[in-house]
């Protein structure tokens, strides 16, 4: 028996007639067709529990079965088979169980005609392999499928994961977010209690930080870098007695080498204890250089022009209009008039850009218990000595309010420095 090649369609020709079965096989095989024949329907079943076909031809009448009968017994070794039923008597019961229950591809009459039985052959080999593929084909994508599955399963796993872990950053990112920005909020406290006009003036460099931060003239990074160095550049002035810093307001060519030493540093202290807030170098490089000049005559480290961060240069005016103390129109004419000596001109011109959208702060005097005068604006409130509040920040002045303060003192005397806006 020789073996078909791959490409070569196998057909089963079933014949109890030797004759006939002989001349079937060899019209068959001179058409390109790889031929198994056989004379009993029993051995031929027993080849189909061995071997795939891609057709199966019987005839009808045989002495150990019929051939309808043998085409459906052969469904359950072979289902994809075309069958084919040959017959010299085709009597319509034997058409309706050959549909019914066999399910013939095709029935050829006897005696066949070899152009007629060809075609109804290669028909049925083209249909044994468009089912052959079509099952191929759904069990691969069945396959592909129960991948799919699996595959969405595990990606909706890892989403879900992802989302939640996404989540758990935001909330730590809301949560870093809060605590920093009340880390920046408990220094500007620190800073007001030391000296409530340091508070006040942290207060508004913050305010003009932000707006020029929000201009086209900075990056978002150097947006947040600026926004932080405003918190925080005057920390380093905890370290300096408050008589100094009262000195420096009023009387500051009064004040020693040594004095002016000490908080000609202050920029380098802030920076200092400001990286144990923020550990960015950026904010630290800018908090370093705020109190340099355009030309050079700063301190602490003397830099000039473009050596000057420029979020540095930029808080350098809006310190120099705040620490005047001079009215709003008097502290811009006065930043023009240092323009191009001690700041930066582009660095003025955007401070002037955003100037009308901040009012400067009110100013705050130092004043002695006794120099309390009706219509006077508390800066910071007056306790007693057991930390009860008498009056409140910002209350203005009555004098029956001042005769209560005084009552109060003589009975238990309260601090006599007092802090007012002027």
């Amino acid at each position: 028996m020789t073996t078909p090649s791959p490409t070569q369609p196998t057909i089963l020709v079933v014949d109890d007639e030797p004759v006939v079965l002989s001349a079937l096989k060899q019209t068959l095989e001179r058409d390109g067709f790889h031929v198994v024949a056989c004379a009993s329907p029993l051995k031929a079943l027993a080849i189909l529990a061995e071997r795939d076909f891609a057709v199966i031809i019987s005839d009808q009448r045989m002495p150990e079965m019929a051939g309808l009968d043998f085409l459906i017994e052969s469904r359950t070794h072979r289902p994809d088979a075309s069958r084919i039923l040959m017959t010299a008597v085709l009597a319509l019961p034997t058409v309706v169980d050959a549909i019914n229950k066999g399910e013939i591809f095709r029935f050829v009459a006897k005696p066949w005609l070899r152009e007629e039985l060809i075609a109804t052959v290669r028909n049925a080999v083209q249909r044994h392999d468009l089912v052959t593929h079509n099952k191929a084909l759904q069990a691969q994508t069945q396959d592909l499928n129960d991948q799919l599955t699996v595959s969405n399963a595990a990606l909706e796993a890892q989403v879900r994961d992802l989302e939640q872990k996404q989540a758990h950053l935001d909330a730590a990112n809301r949560e870093l977010a809060a605590s920093y920005e009340n880390s920046l909020e408990l220094c500007r406290r620190i800073l007001t209690t030391y000296d409530p006009v340091l508070g006040g003036q942290a207060k508004a460099l913050v305010e003009f930080a932000a707006l020029m931060a929000a201009t086209e003239e900075f990056t978002e990074p150097q947006r947040r870098s600026l926004r932080s160095a405003a918190w925080l550049c005057d920390l380093g002035l905890i370290g300096v007695p408050r008589e100094m810093l009262r000195a420096f307001r009023s009387k500051a060519d009064q004040l020693t080498e040594r004095e002016r030493t000490m908080l000609h540093n202050h920029p380098i202290y802030s920076q200092t204890l400001a990286a144990l807030v923020d550990s960015r170098g950026e904010v630290g490089e800018i908090i370093r250089s705020h109190h340099e000049r355009f030309d050079g005559s700063g301190y602490p480290d003397g830099l000039a022009g473009g050596n000057i961060p420029w979020a540095a240069r930029c808080l350098a005016v809006a310190v120099g209009y705040i620490e005047s103390g001079l009215p709003k129109g008097a502290a811009i004419d006065a930043l023009l008039d240092r323009s191009g000596r001690d700041y930066d001109p582009e660095a003025v011109r955007l401070f002037l850009k955003v100037s009308n959208l901040v009012q400067l702060p009110k100013q705050v005097r130092e004043i002695m218990f006794h120099e309390l005068e009706a219509g006077m604006v508390l800066a910071n409130g007056i306790y007693s000595p057991h930390g009860l509040l008498l009056i409140g920040e910002g209350q203005a002045l009555s004098p029956g309010t001042i005769g209560k303060i005084r009552s109060h003192n003589q009975v238990t005397p309260i601090s006599q420095r007092l802090l007012v806006y002027t």
